[in-house]
């Protein structure tokens, strides 16, 4: 599942638009059925002058790390940035998605990277999470 955030919701509008409807955000070059592989983006990141220094993994690592930082729900981190839960005998019995929770955290995250984005500094996330 997916959370979208209002200013998410309306680039990937505008993305959608210039580049046709897939079902990845980052589709294959050589199929949009799939997406970008994991060498694609470490090529990236190297010709931006990240070579050794940042890796595709790495952007969930600095997520997690900045978002367990400033105080939110471990559980609701794990949720939003992997595919399967850790612990299989506890996700067979909860299923709840803490939507309302994560909704909030991804917001602040969005605005957090927009923040730093337009202020080419680190910003502190807006308070604790819910």
């Amino acid at each position: 599942m997916f959370l979208w955030q209002d200013r998410l919701w309306r680039s990937w509008t505008r993305y959608t638009n210039l580049t046709g409807h897939t079902e990845w955000l980052f589709p294959g070059d050589r199929s949009s059925k799939k997406p970008i592989s994991n060498n694609t983006i470490l090529k990236a990141l190297e010709r931006m002058g990240y070579k050794g220094r940042m890796t595709g993994h790495g952007f969930r690592g600095l997520a997690s790390t900045i978002l367990h930082e400033q105080g939110y729900v471990h559980d609701h981190i794990e949720l939003r940035l992997t595919r399967a839960p850790r612990n299989a005998v506890s996700a067979a019995y909860n299923h709840t998605l803490y939507l309302g929770p994560r909704t909030k955290m991804m917001q602040d995250w969005t605005d957090f990277l927009e923040q730093t984005q337009r202020r080419s500094k680190v910003l502190q996330l807006p308070g604790r999470a819910a």
